[in-house]
C-alpha cells in the first residue's frame, strides 16, 4: 500500500510549508509538500483541533545513521521516560526509528525498514532522500472494527499482531496506524492521538472505497 495524498489541517499554511522546506529539506510547491510518491496538502485548520497527529517518513535503512545525524542538527529528538531516543524493532517490524516534534505538535518519525531497497547515496544525508510518507495515525474508539474494515475494503493485513489498542494495517511502504483514542503516542506518552480533518488517499491496494471515523473526523479513500 502507498500513501499518496494527505490533506493536513494546520494553523498557518505558509509557516508550516516553510518548516517542511527549511528544516526537512523537502520540495514544497505552494501548499503541497512532496516526499517521494507522497504529497501532503496543507490546509487552514479553521478551528479544527491541532496537535497529536502522527506521521512517519521512510528512510533507506542503510542511510539511517546519516539521517539521524542530519536530523539531530535540525530538531530535538523525542525521548521515552527512560531518556532513550533511538528505537529498533525486530520481529515483524525489522525497523529502526527516531521521533521528533513538528509544527502544531505533529508527532513525526523517521523510520528505516530493513526489507525495503537500499539507497545508492553516500556522504551527508539530505531530506530529498526521504522516500515517502509511510504512516498516518488514525485514532478510534473501536480499533478492532477499523482494522477489520481496512482488511475488507483495501485488502491490507496487520504488519504485526494487532490488539484492541494498536493495529498497524498495511506494509513497509504504507501503514494505517490504528490506535485507541485514549492511547498516548510513543515515545513521550504525553499526547493523545488526533486526526480531525485528515483525508488520506491510498493506492496499490486490492479494493476501493472509503474507511472513515466520523467521531474522530478522519477519512481514508482508495
Amino acid at each position: 500500500m502507498r500513501l499518496l495524498h494527505l490533506t493536513l489541517p494546520v494553523s498557518d499554511v505558509g509557516t508550516v510549508a516553510a518548516w517542511f522546506h527549511d528544516v526537512l529539506q523537502l520540495r514544497v510547491v505552494g501548499n503541497h509538500v512532496h516526499i517521494g510518491w507522497s504529497t501532503i496538502e496543507l490546509q487552514a485548520a479553521n478551528g479544527q483541533p491541532l496537535g497529536g497527529v502522527h506521521l512517519a517518513f521512510n528512510v533507506p535503512d542503510n542511510r539511517f545513521n546519516e539521517a539521524m545525524t542530519w536530523l539531530r542538527e535540525r530538531v530535538p529528538l523525542q525521548r521515552n521516560p527512560e531518556g532513550i531516543d533511538y528505537f529498533a524493532l525486530e520481529s515483524n517490524w525489522q525497523s529502526q526509528s527516531v521521533y521528533f516534534t513538528g509544527p502544531d505538535g505533529l508527532i513525526l518519525e523517521l523510520i528505516g525498514r530493513k526489507r525495503l531497497p537500499a539507497s545508492t547515496h553516500g556522504g551527508a544525508f539530505h531530506g530529498s532522500e526521504l522516500t515517502c510518507l509511510s504512516e498516518v495515525g488514525l485514532p478510534s474508539a473501536d480499533v478492532d472494527a477499523v482494522g477489520a474494515q481496512a482488511s475488507a475494503r483495501f485488502g491490507v493485513q496487520p504488519l504485526s499482531p494487532p490488539s484492541s489498542h494498536f493495529a498497524p494495517m498495511g506494509d513497509d511502504e504504507g501503514l494505517l496506524i490504528v490506535v485507541a483514542a485514549d492511547r498516548r503516542w510513543f515515545p513521550e506518552q504525553k499526547d493523545l492521538p488526533n486526526a480531525q480533518g485528515l483525508l488520506l488517499r491510498v493506492g496499490d491496494v486490492q479494493g476501493s472505497g472509503e474507511l472513515a471515523d466520523a467521531a474522530q473526523g478522519w477519512r481514508v479513500v482508495a
